[in-house]
């Protein structure tokens, strides 16, 4: 095949200066004199450059194509509120994995936040993950607890349920098919522009269902909103005076500047990597459109997602009940809307589509990745697989303890 990593090298003889908006982070080195390059200035790539800085004390070159650091859970204020928003959709930051929260209160400390997410149907707002409360207030009745079962079998009964082990079959057979209509069908068509009878039951595993009434979206250990945003993490975790981080650069318009001997660590999309040799992935991504409204609260809730397919966005984040220890202004609220498509060439990829065609093609490229000296690939975009931020972090730590320190040792 034509599959190779493509990597011509020669010695660079600028330096740059480059900042994240609040202070400077740098290191006077030419790119080509680093022998550790990171790919990518998310959870991944910062906590790996963090480890190598302070753990291996060596210099460590980030290249990141955006005008900032965090990836996609960097913070922002907004200008014309003061209201301090994600600015790639809602992010909740949950873990049981004792390390990994000893790890991340290092850098921060999180507010009292617990993710609560409603969903309006036809216009009503129901629980959601589904519960007992959305399961009475939908069908209009008083179950309790023990009820449940024996009522769900009854309308799975009455459910004309597809074979196979698609989602549609997996949720029909879990709820019965008017609640899989109301809150799944739709809702999936928009999230993955695909009918659910077409995409893995692995999909809705990440959807809690329950029948009691239980409201937490998570029920993790450890939850909250960093005090001081996402962004701030990241500035401590990249202040190291080794950590040069370069803003607004291509890895791929620079890489034939890098030592020959530099290992890369590589947190981009994979089959790009390899200039799509064996076909591209395929994607999916997200569209934020932003409004201020002259309410101080305008829906209740951090999250509030749209059930119909007919609404063309899947949910409207209000990032101000993100933070409520803060002093945000009374006159108007800051609201959030967030529209899914397929990634085009252009896009940036948030969801890997996890069909059984993108599975076969990712795991050749991890084969192509794992023969390729000086080299790992990791992260959301490189393992091509959904990450939350804790095992994004636990990742990077396993990848940073099992591979980069024993090869220095």
């Amino acid at each position: 095949n034509n599959c190779f990593l493509g990597v011509a090298f020669c010695l660079c003889t600028t330096t740059g200066l480059f900042a994240t908006g609040r202070r400077p982070i740098f290191v006077c080195m030419s790119i080509g004199a680093y022998r550790y390059v990171i790919v990518g200035s998310g959870f991944l790539g910062s906590v790996v450059a963090e480890r190598i800085a302070t753990q291996l004390r060596q210099p460590v070159l980030v290249l990141e194509k955006r005008n900032h650091i965090g990836g996609n859970c960097h913070s922002a204020v907004h200008a014309g509120t003061g209201i301090e928003y994600h600015t790639y959709g809602t992010h909740i930051f949950h873990t049981s994995n004792e390390k990994v929260w000893k790890y991340i209160n290092q850098f921060t400390t999180f507010n009292s936040y617990r993710h609560q997410v409603l969903t309006t149907w036809r216009g009503r707002v129901y629980q959601l993950p589904i519960n007992l409360e959305t399961i009475n207030s939908f069908y209009g009745i008083n179950l309790r607890p023990y009820e449940v079962d024996s009522f769900l079998q009854q309308e799975v009964q009455k459910s004309n349920v597809p074979p196979g082990d698609s989602m549609e079959a997996y949720a029909i057979r879990l709820m019965g098919r008017p609640l899989y209509e109301a809150f799944i069908e739709g809702y999936t068509q928009k999230q993955w522009q695909a009918h659910p009878s077409t995409l893995p039951a692995s999909l809705i595993n990440r959807l809690p269902f329950r029948k009691n009434y239980d409201e937490s979206y998570y029920h993790s250990r450890y939850q909250g909103i960093p005090l001081h945003g996402y962004t701030a993490i990241f500035e401590k975790m990249l202040q190291h005076p080794l950590i040069n981080v370069r803003l607004q650069t291509d890895f791929f318009a620079v890489r034939q500047q890098l030592h020959s001997d530099a290992l890369i660590v590589y947190s981009g999309p994979v089959d790009r990597l390899f200039d799509y040799c064996y076909g591209p992935l395929r994607w999916r991504t997200l569209r934020f459109e932003q409004e201020v409204v002259p309410y101080e609260d305008y829906q209740g809730t951090s999250v509030m997602n749209y059930a119909e397919a007919a609404i063309p966005y899947t949910r409207i984040h209000e990032p101000r009940h993100l933070h409520p220890e803060r002093n945000y202004t009374r006159q108007q609220s800051l609201i959030i809307r967030e529209y899914p498509a397929t990634a085009g060439a252009a896009d940036e990829p948030f969801y890997p589509i996890p069909d059984a065609a993108n599975q076969e093609l990712v795991l050749r490229y991890r084969a192509l990745a794992e023969q390729t000296p000086n080299l790992l690939v990791a992260g959301r975009l490189g393992d091509y697989r959904y990450y939350d931020m804790h095992e994004t972090i636990a990742r990077a730590l396993e990848l940073f303890e099992t591979r980069i320190l024993p090869q220095y040792a």
